[in-house]
Formats: C-alpha cells, structure tokens, sequence
C-alpha cells in the first residue's frame, strides 16, 4: 500500500479470476461476505450497477454510499464514496482489474481526501477488507 496526502492505493495478486473478483465488488450477496474490516459488524448491502447507479453498505451502525461513475466488466469499477456520518465532499475509489496468470492483479485507488487522519484511517480500513477478500474468493466455486 502507498499513501500521498489525498490518496491511498493498493495493489494485491488475487487467487481468482477476474470475474470473480469483479462479482466480489459489485454483487451486494458478495460484498456482504468482506466489505467490512471489521467481521463482527453486521453488514448489508445495495447497489444498482449502472454508471449514475447508487450503492450502500451499512457496517453496523456506520452506512457509506455513493454512485457509481465507471463500470467497464469485469476491469473497471469506480464510485463516489460518503459516510453518512461525514458533512465533507464524496471522494473516489477506482479499482481496476487485470488478468494476471491464473489470477487477477487489483489495483484501488481512493483518492480525494481532505485530511491525513482520513488518508490513515480509510488506508486501515481498505487494509482490513482487502484482507478479507481472498477468504471469500476461496469459498466460491470457480466461475
């Protein structure tokens, strides 16, 4: 993971193909599996998969949305994101998808932020889902 004063990225070499791991970011039965640093949190989840399409996850008490701006499957995803909580301007996460062998390269890039303390924290959090991840795409049967 890398860190700038507005962004995050973070790049991962998953065990899974690229479908898969498109599906694990925009099917919401999916996203409830890993989508949460935090798996003792009850997690839903939303999303109308369109470009202008809106999302949301509830991570217990916490609910972050947005819209969806790019969708290219299964390469591209890229959405607003705003806490509920937050009175501050959406930022942006990009994650890009790219066959690599017999799995697939990840890159997310979140940018956008008004502050290193949410650099950090939101850099945590990415840390703890994307950790999560390759657990639910291990439990699938291969697509």
């Amino acid at each position: 993971m890398t860190t700038t004063a507005t962004g995050i990225t973070i790049e991962r070499t998953l065990a899974a193909g690229i479908q898969r791991v498109y599906d694990a970011w925009t099917k919401p039965e999916l996203m409830v599996r890993w989508y949460c640093p935090n798996p003792a949190l009850d997690l839903t989840a939303e999303a109308d998969l369109r470009v202008g399409g809106d999302w949301v996850v509830a991570m217990g008490p916490n609910v972050v949305r947005g819209s969806y701006t790019e969708l290219d499957e299964p390469r591209l995803i890229a959405f607003t994101w705003k806490w509920d909580f937050d009175d501050g301007t959406p930022t942006h996460v990009r994650v890009e998808l790219t066959e690599a062998g017999e799995g697939t390269r990840l890159v997310l890039r979140h940018t956008g932020f008004a502050s290193a303390e949410d650099v950090a924290n939101h850099a945590e959090g990415w840390e703890g889902c994307v950790e999560r991840l390759p657990g639910l795409l291990a439990s699938q049967s291969p697509a």
